[in-house]
């Protein structure tokens, strides 16, 4: 086009792939190499700043990134890289003229890595492959190289797309080279194949302001904070701007606050221009994937697409007996209410809807991650609430009924093969491919209702005994699969009120797992462990030992409990039914029946059979 010249001075970058094969890490590496970053002594894994990233060693939220290196910046974004924030990717390609796209050197291309590159080729974006890991035993890069090459034909690469540098790096030692006969001593192959590969961005100050908002963050001070890349012209601090709606309307205001990247902090600037990413405060009802412009020209940039949700669960306030005993902050409806409607403003993957009044919200996500990182960090906040178990999405076209179908990749020990093609044949799974990796572990993949991955995810390190390596992504909707088993087993249900004691727990372990530790407060109608008989058992959990003034020699029997199963939020919302739901606390995680009474579940039953 006419009159649009290159932005030589910078370039915008994302890396993207699958869940733990070492984007973070990456990066950190980078941050140290360009001094962009002063690390403490044993100080690592920078940009996942987020206590929920820290624990479970994943990318949750996007960040950004700049980097000062031989006269040219470098914006680096880190993207999530497991399935259920595919809605955090997409935003981001946005933003970038290019890729980094890591590949675990033992692991190989996986469904993430598929996931986000299929969406980068989309968008006609010339990946840098950075075949990463490479000082893990067993790394076999000659070998996973051919099988990246392959995804990309598979995925319809252009020529062009296909001609792809390819860097092999450690971001744990800091290490890149683009030979692996050759010694690498740091990050530079890396910087020096952006730099290199990756297109300058275009640049043209002459034509009137516009920006996408990609991502929107909220401040005490400024209110809502738009994140996004100049795509055409300049904005100065105290510009006049308008926001170009979804539905077409206009929203006008000032920017009050510009914000550039230096590092991993920002500053004020005062002015910015095309191809920049920037932070702008200014109107109070912006939001993601609205257009920001000058009012000279108040017309939309092409919007952000993402993936439908699949997953729903229902939240409500807490109303368990033991209710606001938890130290909970937000103990209402119209807290949760308001909490929610900043999640789904914030967040484009979450959609929430109200029913019975408001007293009743409707959350639906991409998946169950998705939805119980929301759960987690609600709890984290102060609130309490209750949650239904999760409902996968459902859609009828010309009358027929279709159901969400994922795609899963199942990496075991063949020792464990039989055992997962059974699991998940009675789940109704479709086997697609099996291959037995050069190291002998058996790759499977299958192609199985998002339903019926509900508990699997549990069952599988089970039965592996923690080494089963299990990925997933959506892959289509297809036809109603019919009735597919969740829970064989029943459930110990509460009698009543009190504090779980040692001796009514001893009694009980026989018939199956148990949930509570002696001294756990309980109420009747609450889950207190698993009854492997299979149907529902209301048991007194709070029976203590009848005292006598008669001994004799072995009368009393020593007291030995089996470590009761640790409550986590994933495996609670794997473990309901219908009839049950999780109560969320910042202190427990409780399972309960709906109706807390046996006469309320006999009713609730009879009226269901009535209808």
């Amino acid at each position: 086009m006419p009159n649009q010249k290159r932005r030589k001075d910078l370039r915008n970058v994302a890396i993207i792939a699958h869940v733990d094969h070492g984007k973070t890490t990456l990066v950190d590496a980078l941050l140290k190499q360009t001094g962009a970053h002063v690390f403490k002594e044993g100080e690592a894994v920078i940009m996942d700043s987020n206590p929920l990233e820290k624990e479970r060693g994943i990318t949750i939220f996007s960040k950004n990134a700049s980097l000062l290196y031989r006269d040219t910046r470098i914006n680096l974004v880190d993207t999530p890289g497991h399935a259920d924030f595919g809605s955090e990717v997409e935003r981001i390609l946005r933003m970038v003229d290019g890729v980094l796209l890591l590949v675990d050197a033992f692991e190989g291309p996986m469904p993430q890595t598929k996931f986000v590159l299929k969406k980068s080729l989309e968008l006609h974006l010339k990946p840098i492959v950075v075949i990463n890991k490479i000082d893990r035993p067993n790394a076999r890069p000659e070998e996973i190289v051919n099988q990246t090459f392959d995804l990309f034909c598979e995925l319809n690469a252009t020529d062009e797309q296909l001609d792809f540098p390819i860097v092999y790096a450690s971001g744990k030692e800091g290490l890149a080279t683009l030979d692996l006969a050759d010694p690498s001593v740091d990050m530079k192959p890396v910087m020096d194949t952006i730099i290199h590969r990756v297109l300058p961005p275009v640049a043209d100050p002459e034509q009137p302001f516009q920006m996408l908002v990609t991502i929107l963050e909220y401040d005490t001070y400024i209110g809502r904070v738009a994140v996004g890349r100049i795509v055409h012209g300049t904005i100065n601090l105290g510009d006049q701007i308008v926001a170009v709606k979804r539905d077409g309307s206009i929203g006008r205001g000032k920017v009050t606050k510009l914000l550039a990247y230096q590092g991993l902090t920002r500053v004020e600037t005062e002015s910015a221009q095309a191809g920049d990413i920037i932070s702008l405060a200014g109107i109070d009802d912006i939001r993601v994937g609205e257009t920001l412009a000058s009012p000279q020209n108040p017309t939309a940039l092409p919007t952000v697409n993402v993936d439908e949700p699949t997953i729903s669960m229902n939240f409500s306030h807490n109303t368990s007996p033991l209710a606001g005993k938890d130290g909970g902050r937000f103990l209402t409806s119209r807290h949760i209410r308001e909490r929610l409607a900043h999640e789904a403003m914030m967040n484009v993957g979450i959609k929430v809807e109200e029913a019975d009044g408001g007293e009743r919200f409707k959350v639906s996500g991409r998946g169950e991650l998705h939805l119980s990182i929301l759960i987690e960090t609600m709890r984290r906040e102060g609130f309490e609430l209750e949650v239904s178990p999760p409902k996968v999405i459902y859609k009828e076209i010309e009358k027929e009924v279709l159901e969400p179908v994922e795609l899963v990749v199942i990496e075991v020990d063949p020792g464990y093969q039989g055992a997962v093609i059974e699991a998940l044949g009675s789940r109704k799974a479709d086997m697609k491919d099996l291959q037995i990796s050069s190291v002998g572990t058996v790759r499977m993949e299958f192609h199985i209702a998002s339903r019926a991955l509900l508990g699997f995810r549990s069952e599988l390190l089970r039965m592996t005994r923690g080494s089963g390596i299990m990925s997933q992504i959506f892959y289509e909707y297809q036809p109603f699969k019919g009735d597919i088993p969740h829970r064989s087993a029943g459930v110990l249900i509460s009698h009543g009120p009190g504090q779980a004691v040692a001796y009514g727990l001893w009694g009980l372990q026989d018939r199956g797992e148990i949930f509570l530790h002696p001294g756990d407060d309980i109420y009747e109608g609450m889950l207190v462990g698993v009854n492997n008989k299979g149907n529902d058992l209301v048991v007194n959990a709070i029976r203590e030992k009848k005292l006598t003034n008669i001994r004799a020699a072995g009368s009393d029997e020593s007291i030995n409990l089996i470590p009761p199963r640790e409550m986590t939020l994933e495996f609670a919302l794997e473990f309901i039914e219908d009839d049950e739901l999780v109560e969320v606390s910042p202190k427990n995680i409780r399972l309960r029946k709906r109706f807390l009474t046996d006469n309320e579940r006999r009713a609730a039953r009879n009226q269901a059979k009535r209808a």
